[in-house]
């Protein structure tokens, strides 16, 4: 995933009046005034909310007339779960390799099990 893609994502849903434009946009298609209408804000403010969904690639705009209708894009949301999902991934394997050591410290294996341990001319 393109880096700058995934920092416009997570910008854009890190503010809650964002989160709630894609809330309602799950349920369908809205005209832009539709979507304004909620907020505690003027129309010129919820339309700077929609530019940043749009740069981050979440949201779609289609004209008719002079009517601009927004729609959800998920696919934004797919590839910054993806991202999400791999980095849980390589974090629960290192977590997992120290649960493994600290229980074997525990056990008295002093090692570290992915050490091989160098003997002795005598074996020890």
């Amino acid at each position: 995933m393109n880096p700058l893609h995934l920092d416009h994502t997570m910008t854009a849903l890190a503010d809650q009046t964002r989160r709630a434009i894609l809330q309602r946009l799950s349920g369908g298609e809205a005209r832009v005034t539709e979507l304004a209408k909620p907020f505690n804000m003027s129309l010129n403010a919820v339309s700077k909310h929609i530019m940043i969904l749009e740069r981050a690639g979440l949201v779609r705009r289609r004209r008719q007339g002079r009517e601009h209708f927004l729609s959800v894009n998920a696919q934004p949301l797919d590839d910054a779960t993806r991202w999400m999902n791999d980095l849980r991934a390589m974090w629960e394997a290192k977590l997992g390799r120290l649960d493994d050591y600290l229980k074997g410290l525990q056990t008295g294996n002093r090692k570290h099990p992915h050490t091989k341990e160098k003997r002795n001319a005598n074996g020890k």
